[in-house]
């Protein structure tokens, strides 16, 4: 099924499949390509309109019965960490980052197998090989980081986040760390330090993915103060989390057609820097 604005890209849909997030729902994804000389554009354009990149895949959740996805972002200069948030900082203190180029290495591997094998057995990418893997974090056509944290004593890598740099800020492709570490808080630490870093670069966003209401699975973006979520077309304060249970009701999706036509694409005449 495909779905094409008058102007460049084109736009596709997946075949239904089984929720990951929510019992008895059925999910399909809105995807274009991510390629040509205006990928970095059409990334930061996209990624402002609730869009999350796969390799070069640019999809937004786009479900017949349910809009419950809502992607998630930290306002930056909002943000102001609780009691607990500051206690994972003071935890991890042991650690130490690197930030390097998107390049995948047998050690980031192994972790990656360890934190599926311990808390995602059973998810689309369990059965993930060290090819795949390597796909995933190397193929990207824009500004990607692999930010790596590891012990300062030992030099055992701890935590990798694959990071996307985009116009308005840093966008967590996927994050994977220690299993056995429970007390550490890791994936709580690494969004933590990456809003030190974009605080540093004087970026306003961090992207966290899509916010689920009703998914024990995604309830800890909502424990972050300057929480936004994508939705209705424009970006919205996450007060009160049960304000979006709506998001669950039929009623809510736009038809494909719609919602393809309301997409926002980069001015292609725009000057380059």
């Amino acid at each position: 099924m495909r779905h094409t604005l008058p102007i460049a890209p084109q736009f596709y849909v997946t075949a239904p499949q089984p929720c990951p997030y929510l019992e008895a729902r059925m999910e399909r994804k809105l995807f274009t390509a991510l390629q040509g000389d205006n990928a970095e554009q059409l990334n930061n354009s996209l990624s402002q309109q609730g869009f999350r990149r796969s390799q070069n895949v640019l999809y937004r959740p786009s479900c017949a019965d349910c809009s419950a996805c809502l992607s998630a972002r930290i306002d930056v200069g909002a943000f102001r960490p609780t009691r607990s948030q500051k206690r994972a900082m003071k935890r991890n203190d042991f650690l130490s980052r690197r930030a390097t180029s998107p390049w995948a290495t047998e050690d980031q591997f192994a972790l990656f197998r360890r934190y599926l094998d311990s808390r995602h057995a059973d998810g689309g990418m369990a059965d993930m090989d060290v090819f795949e893997f390597a796909a995933m974090i190397e193929e990207t056509p824009i500004r990607s980081r692999v930010v790596e944290y590891a012990d300062k004593k030992t030099g055992d890598l701890i935590g990798v986040s694959l990071t996307d740099v985009l116009e308005d800020g840093l966008s967590m492709v996927y994050s994977f760390y220690a299993p056995d570490m429970p007390q550490n808080s890791l994936g709580t630490f690494m969004i933590l330090d990456h809003i030190d870093i974009a605080r540093e670069a004087g970026l306003p966003y961090i992207y966290l993915g899509y916010w689920v209401p009703g998914s024990p699975k995604m309830g800890y973006k909502a424990k972050f103060s300057g929480l936004e979520v994508y939705s209705g077309g424009e970006w919205q304060p996450m007060n009160d989390p049960s304000a979006f249970d709506m998001a669950q009701h039929p009623t809510q999706t736009d038809p494909i057609a719609e919602q393809v036509a309301n997409i926002q694409l980069p001015d292609k005449r725009a000057k380059k820097f």
